[in-house]
């Protein structure tokens, strides 16, 4: 039988494709250097000083980063993701709030909720809930209990009282490889910025977690209220985030692919 954990992390794998469909199709466009044709190699006639070349930007233009959509696929929370390329700016303790807030009760969340309740049903997780449309519904409860509250300590109330950064600073492909922006996503449960734009330990990610992990004993079934238990849904909430960031990290790479012909 599958463990909490085991089902999170084996609904993660598919965005281990995703992530090299992304780097191919970026690997598969000609380079600059090899769109040059042996005409362009001669001497570059004279332009008018009003026209700019067709890849200008205007200096007020933002970058592909700062236009953040606040929705995954259009459906999943996405108001956590910032620009990990532009100067650090920090936000007030009421930004993590607002942040937090929108995480937990924007209405993707509940469908999300509904899937892992319906996984953790599917493989009879706290079997004392039973089954049907009554276990299910606890099931969902407590899934929804999972995010919403540890949403609010990892972004909220622990970023405000250690003074650390709950947002997720996207690279982009100017990061790099497809791997490494995959390892640097997954690893920024372990790294954050402080409110000063330093790095240091995501204390926040773990002691939130570890906070919503006790927190929900209270509506678990009293048959998982043990140390091995409670290790492994701190494992779901971790990996939960770690997963949740490699979709922030690729979202863009992915619509621009998926809708280029239409653009």
């Amino acid at each position: 039988m599958l463990t909490r954990l085991g089902l999170v992390y084996l609904a993660g794998l598919w965005l281990l494709p995703l992530t090299v469909y992304a780097q191919a199709a970026d690997n598969a466009q000609p380079s600059e250097d090899a769109a040059i044709t042996p005409a362009a190699t001669g001497p570059i006639a004279p332009q008018p000083e009003n026209v700019q070349p067709a890849n200008a930007q205007p200096e007020n233009s933002q970058s592909e980063n700062s236009q953040i959509d606040k929705r995954i696929f259009g459906v999943l929370p996405n108001y956590r993701t910032a620009d990990g390329t532009a100067p650090y700016q920090p936000i007030s303790a009421k930004g993590k709030f607002y942040i937090a807030a929108k995480d937990s009760f924007d209405y993707p969340v509940y469908p999300l909720a509904g899937g892992f309740a319906a996984l953790y049903q599917l493989d009879n997780q706290n079997p004392s809930y039973g089954q049907g449309l009554r276990g299910y519904a606890k099931r969902f409860g407590a899934a929804y209990g999972d995010q919403a509250i540890g949403n609010l300590m990892t972004e909220a109330v622990f970023p405000a009282l250690l003074h650390e950064d709950p947002r997720y600073f996207r690279i982009g492909p100017a990061g790099g490889s497809a791997r490494h922006r995959t390892l640097y996503a997954l690893t920024r449960v372990f790294v954050t910025h402080n409110d000063h734009g330093g790095a240091r330990f995501n204390f926040s990610e773990w002691l939130g977690n570890g906070a919503a992990v006790a927190i929900s004993n209270l509506y678990y079934p009293s048959d998982t209220r043990n140390v091995s238990d409670n290790l492994e849904k701190l494992g779901v909430q971790v990996a939960t985030d770690a997963f949740s960031q490699v979709l922030k990290e690729f979202w863009p790479d992915w619509k621009r692919k998926l809708f280029k012909k239409k653009s």
